[in-house]
């Protein structure tokens, strides 16, 4: 890319924001800034027919979500790469963004020779992380896992309590008003959340990590 103008789109829902990138970045010979979205469903439609290089996207915003337009553009096989440009750089930010399909994720306070480069190396398809974001992830990936009891919805509760105290899939369903298609389908959502496949190791697991006592 260093023999070409890198092209760009700002997604961003202030208009501030879109003027101050739109400034900087059109100070430098080396990129050009084909539009700007003030949302992220406007951001995919302009994203798929102006097919910038880089894609700078901001995540909140009112006319849809960063995340949801970064899963689209993947999911529409789009040639740009999404630069995440945010405030957040909380877990579930990013996280959802990177896992969406974003390049790399950079927040707004980054000085601009490093917000250049890195919108360079996103033209490029290299990962970039701002020190804070990466820091993060990589917590992220060596923590354990949240406790599976956290998660749970209250009827799920309800049908693992019943099944701690042996009670059958039907006299559950009669129990709580329920089908027995519906309590097959808890215990589904169960087994998933605590890891196992059966009853016996969703009890043993449960009295393990606290949920039942």
């Amino acid at each position: 890319m260093a023999d070409q103008r890198i092209t760009l789109l700002i997604v961003d829902d202030h208009p501030v924001v879109r003027d101050g990138l739109h400034g900087m970045f059109a100070s430098d010979p080396g990129f050009d800034v084909l539009g700007e979205a003030a949302g992220g469903v406007e951001g995919v439609d302009l994203a798929l027919s102006l097919d910038p290089d880089v894609v700078l996207m901001d995540l909140r915003m009112p006319a849809g979500s960063g995340v949801e337009a970064i899963a689209e553009l993947t999911r529409r096989g789009a040639r740009a790469q999404v630069l995440v440009l945010t405030t957040y750089d909380t877990d579930s930010d990013t996280i959802p963004a990177i896992e969406a399909g974003a390049t790399g994720y950079l927040l707004k306070d980054a000085p601009r020779e490093e917000l250049f480069a890195a919108v360079r190396a996103a033209a490029e398809g290299r990962t970039v992380l701002s020190p804070a974001v990466a820091s993060r992830l990589v917590s992220a990936v060596r923590k354990p896992a949240v406790p599976a009891g956290a998660v749970l919805s209250a009827r799920e509760r309800e049908v693992l309590v019943l099944v701690a105290k042996g009670t059958s899939n039907r006299e559950i369903a009669r129990e709580l008003f329920i089908s027995e298609a519906t309590v097959k389908t808890h215990l589904t959502h169960l087994y998933g959340k605590l890891g196992v496949k059966d009853r016996a190791a969703a009890v043993a697991v449960a009295y393990d990590r606290g949920i039942l006592g």
